[in-house]
């Protein structure tokens, strides 16, 4: 009925959460021809991105300035969290226990889902409207209209490090599946690539950093609508896709950044785009308010 502006598969590929401007999170069932099969109601507001928590939980982030956990089998909410002073962009998840979210306060915060208030509180002078992160290396990366990346070392709960490159404000960032690139999308137009494997050194004076980027796409559109365009790895690593705002899905190989597939039909601008996790399909959700699963030849 609105908007679709996240898209994620559970981690076994049997369903798709779809969080949308209707205020709802949709499921839908991979196994049995993507029958919606739970509505998950209870924001007040648009919702703006989605994240598995297990194969039965879902955490979202909503423009009601709450994040908000679900039981993805009866429908039920687990958690009301309420921290942010403001719109709450993005949510991600570190580990089975733990979820951090961004907020337009310029805060991220982290939580736990066994306990009420926030976990972790850090805070930025800007916006922030992107983050990616796990608890397994004990970093949350953050970003927003700075368009500077920012990486967080979540036990001393200090900044470790930014990385510079994108012209203008992030809108998406995503880990790679073994945790050793970060991906993100700018409305500067362009998808980075960034090595955020630790032996590489955090100089303050900025020489280290320029060895950070590695990689930058391009083809994709951001447009005024200032939409916040997601990216995503494909489970193998070997390809990434975005949101993009010319109503189309882009595909690009990510060893020679070459485009590989612009798959046409949306009517809107695509603002999710995401791989399924086992199987060569790809699912996108837009503006036009549909939602689209294909193969990829």
């Amino acid at each position: 009925k609105g908007s679709v502006y996240a898209l994620e598969y559970a981690p076994s590929g049997n369903a798709l959460c779809s969080a949308s401007f209707d205020k709802t999170l949709l499921l839908w069932s991979h196994t049995s021809d993507y029958e919606n099969y739970n509505v998950l109601s209870g924001h007040k507001n648009a919702v703006l991105d989605c994240h598995w928590m297990d194969e039965d939980t879902v955490v979202s982030a909503g423009a009601d300035k709450m994040v908000m956990l679900w039981d993805a089998l009866t429908g039920q909410r687990l958690r009301k969290w309420q921290g942010h002073d403001a719109i709450v962009n993005a949510c991600t998840v570190l580990s089975p226990y733990l979820a951090a979210s961004a907020g337009d306060d310029g805060s991220c915060q982290v939580w736990d889902r066994r306990q009420k208030s926030p976990a972790m509180v850090l805070d930025s002078d800007f916006p922030c409207l992107a983050l990616a992160g796990t608890s397994e290396t004990n970093q949350l990366f953050a970003s927003g209209i700075d368009s500077k990346i920012t990486c967080w070392d979540l036990k001393m709960e200090r900044k470790v490090y930014a990385m510079t490159g994108h012209t203008d404000t992030v809108t998406c960032l995503t880990l790679h599946p073994e945790q050793t690139h970060l991906l993100s999308n700018s409305m500067d137009s362009t998808l980075k690539i960034w090595d955020i494997r630790p032996f590489l050194g955090s100089s303050t004076d900025g020489t280290q950093q320029a060895k950070r980027q590695v990689k930058e796409f391009v083809g994709h559109k951001h447009n005024a609508e200032k939409g916040l365009l997601k990216c995503a790895w494909s489970p193998d690593g070997k390809m990434v896709t975005a949101g993009s705002a010319d109503k189309m899905v882009h595909v690009w190989d990510e060893f020679s950044t070459q485009e590989l597939y612009l798959l046409p039909g949306h009517k809107g601008c695509v603002n999710s785009v995401i791989f399924h996790p086992t199987e060569n399909i790809i699912s996108s959700g837009a503006s036009d308010k549909h939602l689209f699963v294909g193969e990829l030849s």
